[in-house]
């Protein structure tokens, strides 16, 4: 089974964002094929939680909340982002503002 690019799990995430009434946007582009998704969860500007996609031991992707333990120190989740992208260019950093981004991106993995 063909592995699907991380470019086109973004852009489906988007569309799926947008399709339910929210907003997304790319605020990182990372490799095309391989880079690692990291989403911003955000609910009408309100900061949540951040989500990464992982390859896990298991040989699965799994989803893992990861960062600043508070969502709204908007410091420490910038300098996140930061440390993030310096030590993985091919990072994609994804915003995603709709009411339960976390229960969106759930649905969302397990079409993948």
């Amino acid at each position: 089974m063909a592995r699907l690019t991380s470019r086109f799990l973004v852009d489906l995430l988007i569309r799926r964002t947008e399709a339910a009434g929210g907003f997304a946007a790319i605020l990182a582009k990372g490799d095309d094929g391989a880079g690692v998704i990291l989403v911003q969860c955000s609910d009408r500007g309100a900061p949540g939680p951040l989500l990464e996609r992982r390859f896990s031991p298991s040989g699965h992707y799994i989803w893992e909340a990861v960062g600043p333990d508070d969502p709204k120190d908007g410091e420490s989740r910038a300098n996140y982002h930061a440390r993030r992208r310096s030590a993985d260019p091919d990072l994609w950093i994804v915003e995603l503002d709709i009411a339960d981004a976390p229960q969106l991106v759930a649905e969302w993995a397990a079409l993948t």
